[in-house]
């Protein structure tokens, strides 16, 4: 995890190799069995994976032109640090699913 206080810094440390995410409001919305077919898609990749959470503003254009794609959290709006929280948490419930484990039910 990488925290930067300011634009101009977020846009020198987005990874140039792999694929980067941005996660905007925008972006795709998906539920748990959606998440799991998407992690299983990146699984299968076997490129590095980083998302791109923006702070009070949300990302900036350049970050979002550099994603490769835009995944929605959902339509609320909700601070940065509880935007980890919820994507860990989907990222979890995708690989449990993909386990067979019945963590979604």
């Amino acid at each position: 995890m990488v925290e930067v206080a300011d634009d101009a810094t977020l846009l020198k440390r987005l990874p140039r190799e792999g694929t980067l995410v941005a996660l905007d409001r925008r972006g795709r919305e998906m539920d748990s069995m959606d998440w799991s077919m998407w992690l299983q898609e990146r699984r299968l990749e076997a490129r590095d994976l980083g998302f791109a959470i923006g702070g009070p503003g949300g990302l900036p254009a350049e970050a979002l032109e550099a994603a490769n794609e835009s995944i929605s959290l959902g339509p609320q709006t909700m601070a940065h640090q509880l935007a980890r929280v919820v994507l860990l948490e989907q990222i979890f419930r995708a690989a449990k699913i993909l386990a067979g484990e019945p963590y979604h039910l």
